[in-house]
Formats: C-alpha cells, sequence, structure tokens
C-alpha cells in the first residue's frame, strides 16, 4: 500500500512539472448562503477531481449556520466536501446595523482562519457583505483573491459591495461580455480578466431531462402539472426597505388572487428579511392551502422547480440569470435587478401602486415558454476556470496592477489559455443538402459540415438536431463561443415565431414546422429561422456588396429564383410573410408554367430547373451538342449544357440564355420601379451569366431616374450560410450580451 501510495504521488509530481509548477494550488472556497454556494458547488467539484493539482479549503459562514435559514451548511456535507471551519459571523436583527456589526464579526474571526490555511488563492462569489469581509481580510493577508461574477450592474448595495469586491481582487471570472467590459473600465489588468459565464450554467443545462414529477409532487403536492405553478422569490431592498416590503404585499395580494399554486421561499438575510416574513405570517401563506412556503430547497430540485414552472416572480438574481435556460416566464419586481442583463424572458414591473398591474403581468407571462437564453453561459465555465487557475504563477508580484485609460476600444478576450470567438451556428437546409457551419464574427467559416437532405420531415429534423449537437461540441475545440442558431430554408417563413409556413417542392414535408422550440431546447441556445432568400440579402448586408448601403436588393440565381430586399437598412417581410419572392415576378401573360403554378414569372425562365428543361428539349431534339462538346450516355442534361453549348456557338441555345437574361432584366426593372434601391446584386451560380443581360435591360427598359443603379455579382462565397449567421451575429450585436 505505501509502495503504490508514493507510486502515485511521483506520477502526481511528474505531471505538475510537465505543466511548469511543481507546487499543488492550496484554494480557499468561502461561502456565505445558499445563492453563492449554487455558484461555487461546480467549481468546488471540478478542484476536488483534479488532486494532482490543487488542494481545497472549504469555509462556511454567514446565514449557513443559522436555523431561521435552512442550517444550509448541511447540503455542502451532504456533496461530500470537507468543512475546514465553520464561522458564525451573522449578527442577528435583520436591519442595516446588524449588517455592519456581521461584516465586523467576520473582520474579527477570519484572519486566524485564514493564518491556519495559508491559501494561495481564495475564491469570492459575487456582492454579499459577508464577501466583502472575505475580500478585505485576504487582501489585507497577502492571499490572491479570485472574484466570481464581478462586473455586473443591478441595484440597491449589491453594486458598490461588487465593485468594491472587485477592486481588491486579483483575478476576476465574468459571466458576460458586458461584465468583461465593466472591469475593463474599471482599470483592471486584462490578461486576469476570464470570460468564462455562469458555473451553474454547467449543471443548468444538462438538468431539465432528470425525472423533476416527483420533486413537482414533494415541494407542492401530488395534483399538480408542470406549468400550472409559480416559483416566487423576494428579498428585501436595502436602500428602500420601506418601499419593497409594500411590494412583496402587493405581490402576495396579486398571488392569492391569481388562484394558482404557489412555491414561496423566504427572503434572505439582508434588512428588511424580518419585516417580509411579518408580512406573510399576516397574510397566513404558511397556512394558505394555494401555498407552500419553504426556507431553503437543495439547487438540484429548485431547477427541476423553475425549469417547469408556468412562471418565477420576485427580485432574486436567479430569475433573470439562471431561469433563462430554461425559457420559463420571468416577472422581476421593483429595482434590485436594475442594470442586469435579461433574455426575452423576463417581463419588469419597476414599480406598483397596486396589486393589479402585477396581477396583469401574471395573466400576460403565465405558462408562455420562451426560447432557451444563454446569455449568462454556455455550460463550459468550469473546465475554463479550472485552466485559468493553473495558469496562475505564484512568483508574479502580488500587488496589483491597474490599467489606467486610455482603454482599447476593441478589446477581445486576450488570455493566451482559453481565446475564444463569437460564433455562430448556421444552418443551410437546401433542396439536396443540409448544411452546418460555425461561423465566426467576422465572417469566417471555421468548420462546415455536409450531408444529404432527407425526405421525410421527422429524419430531416433528427438530422439537423445531431449535426448542430456534434458543431456544438466541436466549437469549443476550436475555441468558438457559440451565441445562437440561424436557420436559412426555402419557402414562406414566419421568423418572428421560427416557424416554416410552407416550403417550395424541392423540401417536402416541410409545412407548418416550427424549428425553432425543439432545436433551442435541445441546445439550450435561441434559435432564428428565415427565408433563403432573406438570408442572402442579409449576409450581404454585413459581409458583401450591401455593407453600409441603404437600399440594396439581393436576387439568387439558382436552382430556383429568390431574393431579399432591404429597405433603409433593414429587412422587409411584408404583411404574411411574402415579401421580396422576386422569383415569382410575372414578365409574361403566356409564357412557360412555373412550379409555383403560375405562368411567366422570372423563375420559369431564368431559374437553372428551367434552363434545363430547355436542355432538355434541345438535347430530345439532337440540337443541343455542337463541336467540342461531349455527353456520357448516362449523364443527366444540365443547365450547364446549355451554357457549355451556348458558349461554343450554338444559336439555340444562345437565345435560350438571351431571353433568360432579358427575362430577369425586366423583372428587375420592375424592383427597380417599385421599391427604387440603389443597388442590385445578383448572387448565385448563374450571376455571372446574366449580369450583363441585365444591365442592358435596364438601359432600355427602366426609367432614366432608375437607371444610375449599379448591378454587381456577389462576392460571398457561401451567401446561405453567412446569411444564417447573420441572423445571429446581428441580433446579437445588438443587444450586446
Amino acid at each position: 500500500e505505501v509502495y503504490f501510495k508514493n507510486l502515485s504521488k511521483q506520477k502526481q509530481k511528474k505531471v505538475m512539472e510537465k505543466n511548469g509548477n511543481s507546487h499543488k494550488l492550496r484554494v480557499c472556497v468561502a461561502t456565505c448562503n445558499r445563492a453563492d454556494y449554487s455558484k461555487l458547488a461546480p467549481i468546488m467539484f471540478g478542484i476536488k477531481a483534479e488532486p494532482q493539482f490543487f488542494e481545497l479549503d472549504v469555509v462556511v459562514l454567514g446565514s449557513h449556520l443559522i436555523d431561521d435559514y435552512g442550517n444550509t451548511y448541511r447540503m455542502i456535507e451532504q456533496d461530500d466536501f470537507d468543512i475546514h471551519t465553520r464561522l458564525h459571523t451573522i449578527v442577528r436583527g435583520e436591519d442595516e446595523a446588524a449588517m455592519v456589526e456581521s461584516v465586523g464579526l467576520a473582520l474579527v474571526k477570519l484572519p486566524d482562519v485564514l493564518n491556519r490555511l495559508k491559501p494561495d488563492i481564495m475564491i469570492v462569489h459575487g456582492d454579499r457583505f459577508d464577501a466583502l469581509a472575505l475580500a478585505t481580510s485576504a487582501a489585507l493577508m497577502n492571499i490572491r483573491i479570485l472574484h466570481i461574477e464581478g462586473g455586473e450592474v443591478s441595484g440597491t448595495i449589491d453594486d458598490s459591495i461588487r465593485h468594491a469586491i472587485t477592486k481588491l481582487a486579483h483575478y476576476h471570472v465574468c459571466c458576460t461580455r458586458s461584465a468583461e467590459q465593466h472591469l475593463i473600465a474599471m482599470c483592471e489588468d486584462h490578461d486576469r480578466i476570464l470570460l468564462a459565464g455562469c458555473p451553474s450554467y454547467d449543471k443548468l443545462l444538462s438538468a431539465k431531462n432528470k425525472d423533476y414529477m416527483s420533486i413537482i409532487r414533494m415541494w407542492l403536492g401530488g395534483d399538480v402539472k408542470t406549468r400550472d405553478y409559480i416559483v416566487a422569490l423576494q428579498h428585501p431592498v436595502t436602500t428602500d426597505i420601506k418601499h419593497s416590503i409594500k411590494m412583496f404585499e402587493l405581490t402576495l395580494d396579486a398571488l392569492i388572487s391569481f388562484n394558482k399554486r404557489t412555491l414561496v421561499l423566504f427572503p434572505n438575510v439582508d434588512a428588511g428579511s424580518k419585516e417580509m416574513v411579518r408580512v406573510m405570517r399576516k397574510k397566513g401563506i404558511e397556512h394558505h392551502p394555494n401555498f407552500r412556503a419553504v426556507k431553503h430547497v437543495p439547487f438540484d430540485q429548485f431547477i427541476q422547480l423553475v425549469a417547469h414552472a408556468g412562471c418565477m416572480i420576485g427580485n432574486s438574481s436567479c430569475g433573470v440569470r439562471e431561469v433563462g435556460a430554461f425559457g420559463t416566464p420571468v416577472i422581476n419586481l421593483g429595482t434590485r435587478q436594475t442594470g442586469r442583463e435579461t433574455g426575452e424572458n423576463v417581463l419588469h414591473v419597476r414599480d406598483a401602486d397596486t396589486q393589479d398591474k402585477i396581477l396583469h403581468a401574471l395573466q400576460l407571462q403565465f405558462g408562455k415558454q420562451y426560447p432557451c437564453s444563454k446569455i449568462y453561459g454556455d455550460g463550459n465555465a468550469v473546465p475554463r476556470i479550472l485552466k485559468f487557475l493553473k495558469s496562475i504563477d505564484l512568483k508574479e508580484p502580488l500587488q496589483k496592477k491597474f490599467c489606467f485609460p486610455p482603454v482599447k476600444d476593441n478589446i477581445s478576450q486576450d488570455i493566451d489559455h482559453i481565446l475564444e470567438t463569437q460564433s455562430a451556428l448556421a444552418v443551410d437546409l437546401g433542396g439536396t443538402n443540409l448544411r452546418v457551419a460555425i461561423v465566426s464574427m467576422k465572417g469566417e467559416i471555421v468548420k462546415k459540415y455536409t450531408q444529404l437532405n432527407p425526405k421525410t420531415y421527422e429524419d430531416r429534423l433528427e438530422l439537423i438536431l445531431k449535426m448542430c449537437i456534434e458543431a456544438a461540441s466541436e466549437a469549443v475545440n476550436v475555441n468558438c463561443r457559440i451565441l445562437g442558431v440561424g436557420i436559412s430554408t426555402g419557402g414562406r417563413v414566419n421568423p418572428r415565431e421560427g416557424i416554416v409556413l410552407h416550403s417550395t417542392k424541392l423540401i417536402q414535408e416541410w409545412s407548418s414546422v416550427d424549428l425553432r422550440t425543439p432545436i433551442s431546447d435541445a441546445l439550450h441556445l435561441p434559435v432564428w429561422v428565415d427565408n433563403d432568400g432573406n438570408c442572402a440579402a442579409l449576409a450581404e448586408r454585413k459581409f458583401g456588396h450591401g455593407k453600409g448601403i441603404e437600399n440594396f436588393v439581393t436576387l439568387i440565381t439558382g436552382t430556383g429564383i429568390g431574393g431579399g430586399i432591404v429597405h433603409q437598412h433593414e429587412l422587409i417581410h411584408g404583411s404574411s410573410f411574402c415579401a421580396a419572392e422576386l422569383g415569382h415576378i410575372v414578365v409574361s401573360l403566356d409564357g412557360p408554367e412555373c412550379l409555383c403554378g403560375s405562368r411567366g414569372c422570372i423563375e420559369a425562365y431564368a431559374s437553372g430547373i428551367a434552363l434545363q428543361r430547355e436542355a432538355k428539349k434541345l438535347h430530345d431534339d439532337d440540337l443541343l451538342l455542337v463541336e467540342g462538346m461531349s455527353m456520357k450516355k448516362e449523364e443527366i442534361v444540365s443547365a450547364a449544357h446549355l451554357i457549355q453549348a451556348a458558349k461554343l456557338g450554338n444559336t439555340k441555345a444562345e437565345s435560350i440564355l438571351r431571353t433568360a437574361g432579358t427575362a430577369l432584366g425586366l423583372g428587375v426593372v420592375n424592383i427597380l420601379h417599385t421599391v427604387n434601391p440603389s443597388l442590385v446584386i445578383l448572387s448565385g451560380v448563374l450571376a455571372n451569366y446574366y449580369v450583363n443581360a441585365v444591365k442592358d435591360v435596364i438601359n432600355r427598359q427602366a426609367l432614366s431616374s432608375a437607371k444610375t443603379v449599379d448591378v454587381v455579382v456577389s462576392n460571398l462565397a457561401d451567401p446561405a450560410l453567412l446569411g444564417a449567421a447573420s441572423l445571429v451575429l446581428d441580433y446579437t450585436t445588438r443587444r450586446i450580451y
């Protein structure tokens, strides 16, 4: 046994020497309450899983050790962590003076603990007054501090405490791009900031599919159904206690009137919490048949409860952060979370004089389902944080360095070991192939996957999910952060709901299909869907000739004819999402039949299918092949053969292409006279063959005021994928995550 222990130690030593660090990093994690433990626990599990690199010491203080708040230190023990020290630091009273006295008591007790532990680094979370005492003690005792969730903005005194801890901390792990920018603006060293995402999301994004009905029944009763109950969690606002208690009274009145089963969690230990508990008891909440009032719910079970709730109401940061991962509707009350980044699932009630405003918000939100949001994380925070911890050089000077203005205009993540690129998953649903790609913010296709498009709806959706999951996994390996999924598909699309209303004949079984919900649920990412022509226009607006142009039209010339119209920098969808069906502009009353059922459409003349049809007619009459051309017996006649024949002098082929170019040109003239763009972009495989013909028709047929339009050929290699990516990248740029 001794031999094997020594052998194991030697192996660990070799691993550490290989990584350039012969010293195990001694990490002290201090947790103060149930909320911060939900963020710190995933990191603690990660540290514990790598004993060759880390030694973990756990210190418990604050409301963890108070019976009225659930004695939540027990869940730390249940997670099999050894608690090195328990510090009773809360002075009861639940008012402003008690908070100050609690900080002072913690400052008195912590030095002895830190002297005994002698940690290399202390991990401190968030913005609680207990955390301020921890950071102050560690900083004054020359212990390095890693601060989790710095740089965020919310309401009340929490902002001031959070930013004070930031100034004391040596290293920073933030959850959002905005938080990172705030830290940089606060003069923190760029190289010591890690944009990792929220650690709790590592557990959240894998939690929803677990057995949840037993948990719901345990906390709310056996007769409750999913999406038919409410979770309420409201804390006092320490800078305006009187108003926050009034808001809590109105909330309870509204919940009683709304008459739905409700799980109410007791407030935290902040000043004003005692008065809020009195309000609960005054209204009989603990004995009301519709309410279940509890001090604490284990985080694993709380996840399941909010994931399947009809709504969450209150002012907890959990509502605006973690709950977005499930798309559960949230009503955020008051000012406690003012400034937080939120998903579209959050409805704010900033102020309320009566219960009516809150009741109306409940009626609006209850039972809805929103797209999953990943503003605060993608499920890979802990691996990034552990990698960051391993990179810390204890030989570096302890004294902090501040990066005073001027701050760089465009700060990217420049930490060598975790350089990541904001990217989108782009999906192109073509008539033949299904393609998925990782596309960067600059329009670079980092990785692309292609499969034949299945014929049935079920197989197609299954393949989309499989390819997207594979691409999302690979994104971590190529250091790309996926912001969302954009889907380009043929047919008429409702982009607001993410539904394909009906598709072209090229894509079978593709009508009234909700693409957003199943893909968003599976990947926990926001999903956007639009028509392939519109996507091509978006690609040009972001990456191509349309960049910076106020009014332009993109015309796709491929298997079919499609396009998109950008007017005053915005894409036009129309009242029934049928705008820009440019291939079905009629240019002849007695022209050839189109796939849409009409006659004389541009698509019936100038599409790849139309040219193939005419090429087959010539071939059947032995009029296609000319000297210099040959075809194998089993070779299928295509539009390419017609173009080749025309180049070699086949007059009939030339005539067909001339007619096709004229039809396309007449369609463009109609577009010029309707929306008057300053630029027309021809895209697709046939664009180069049509551009001169289109210009000639414009010169002959257009009004003189419209002839000044520029007609160019797209220089984008893959407008469908780039357009699908633009759906995501444009939106995230506007939202500034």
